[in-house]
């Protein structure tokens, strides 16, 4: 009788994808960069601690459309990340398109990965041609199946747009810092969505990893954990607003 050495195959970790579309327009110049570098590299160190294997991407957008970081894991991602600077437009659009790329592409999310997070952070309207782009990201193809967080800066960003970003995903409103400092409080929001996605068994995510929102935006944020911990309907495995299900799920 033949050994069937499948049976002794090691499973490679399930990876949960992150991408996150930074805006460094010039506009973001002064408080809004600098508390947006402290908020990310917050969030990158709490990520180090949370024990599902993460692949952080990030892309920047602003003089030039970036990807400054692509399939690191948490600790990697922590040690090179060094502090954005604010200059140039805002080409969304190009920054969607670079997004999607990589979503729709099986060799950087497989089809066994986590379903991707996908966090969009902006200050103002776009430059460039992102209706299209947009359009694409939330309707075709995988990328439609990801998980989508966003969050405005100030008061001149576009609401419209990063509404029509979340539609369909477990954010349910678009989160607002009208001051630099509530930045943070959002960033600790993508940690704790990273936690509860990649939480087996219904353990309850690690405190430590996801400190509490303070300030203003405590009621906010608060209310967007809440609605993100309600329990999801049994009737489909692979729910549109279940982070916990994989591409598999959708397109086998």
């Amino acid at each position: 009788m033949a050994l069937d050495m499948s049976k002794y195959t090691v499973k490679t970790a399930k990876p949960m994808p992150v991408i996150l579309l930074l805006d460094v327009s010039g506009s973001m110049a002064g408080s809004s960069i600098d508390e947006l570098n402290s908020a990310v590299s917050e969030m990158l160190k709490s990520f180090t601690r949370i024990e599902v294997m993460l692949q952080i991407s990030i892309i920047t957008f602003g003089n030039e459309v970036k990807l400054i970081m692509q399939q690191q894991e948490a600790r990697d991602a922590l040690n090179n990340w060094q502090d954005l600077d604010a200059s140039g437009m805002t080409p969304l659009g190009t920054a969607l398109r670079m997004a999607k790329d990589m979503v729709e592409d099986k060799e950087i999310v497989p089809s066994r990965s986590y379903r991707p997070l996908v966090v969009l952070v902006s200050d103002g309207e776009p430059t460039d041609d992102w209706r299209t782009p947009l359009q694409e990201f939330i309707s075709t193809g995988r990328s439609q199946k990801s998980d989508r967080m966003a969050m405005g800066i100030g008061v001149d960003f576009n609401r419209d747009i990063l509404s029509q970003f979340i539609d369909g995903s477990s954010q349910p409103e678009v989160f607002t810092a009208e001051d630099a400092s509530q930045i943070k409080d959002f960033f600790k929001m993508v940690t704790m969505s990273v936690t509860r996605s990649t939480t087996v068994g219904g353990r309850k995510p690690d405190s430590s990893s996801a400190p509490a929102p303070s300030g203003d935006n405590r009621a906010t944020a608060t209310k967007a954990a809440t609605t993100q911990s309600q329990p999801h309907s049994q009737e489909s495995p692979a729910s549109k607003n279940d982070p916990q299900s994989t591409f598999e799920d959708y397109f086998g």
